[in-house]
């Protein structure tokens, strides 16, 4: 083991870990985009690394559900539908109404704090009126919210799902919010938690989670 501070070689388990890091980045900045077959050569060349690491971070990957694997094709960058909106968002309610009883219960004063600057951050997008902006800076606000909550779990599996939650943008694109709603939508949560009002703020992130469902159920045309 190194000593602090000390610069020695990566583990192949840190080295993979990273990669993963690195891809999830580039799936949910479309870097690499839904439907995107990866090269391992290419790859590997890219990222400057072996491909023992590499084909360890992309089977982490395709666990977590963000590439599939063909067989005889290679990977891919998975494709989401509606129905995975929609899936992706009952799962995001019930990561973050744990995350919620967790923070209300916990320090509120430190969440307020950090929540407070991330809704200051997302209220700036929302005065330029760039959906992409605001989409990051709305998925910042509820990472703030999960890693508030203490749990790294939770955060491990809210990770995932906003990642698949950025690459349903084209999709969400049709039913996001006016920014002035955004805005008000997150104020109210945050107003929640510094009043300790937990059942306030458990129903206020569950209409927020299902009123998403909801447009994405009316924009689409009937079968």
């Amino acid at each position: 083991m190194s000593a602090p501070g000390e610069i020695g070689p990566i583990s192949r388990e840190s080295t993979a870990a990273i990669i993963a890091d690195r891809l999830r980045s580039a799936i949910m900045h479309g870097s690499l985009a839904p439907g995107d077959q990866l090269g391992e050569t290419d790859l590997a060349g890219r990222l400057g690394v072996s491909r023992g690491p590499l084909r360890e971070a992309t089977q982490r990957l395709v666990q977590e559900g963000l590439l599939r694997s063909e067989r005889h094709r290679g990977l891919f960058v998975v494709e989401l539908t509606a129905d995975d909106v929609r899936d992706v968002y009952t799962a995001r309610l019930a990561v973050e109404r744990a995350a919620c009883e967790l923070v209300v219960r916990g320090d509120r004063g430190g969440a307020v704090a950090h929540l407070t600057r991330a809704l200051d951050r997302l209220r700036e997008a929302a005065g330029t009126g760039d959906r992409t902006a605001m989409s990051d800076a709305d998925q910042a606000f509820h990472q703030t919210l999960v890693r508030a909550s203490g749990s790294p779990r939770l955060e491990r599996m809210a990770q995932t799902l906003l990642v698949e939650t950025r690459m349903c943008l084209t999709v969400m694109q049709q039913v996001y919010p006016e920014p002035s709603e955004l805005v008000e939508e997150h104020q109210k949560l945050l107003d929640a938690i510094a009043d300790g009002d937990e059942e306030l703020l458990l129903r206020l992130i569950g209409s927020h989670m299902m009123d998403t469902v909801e447009r994405v159920n009316a924009s689409e045309p009937p079968a």
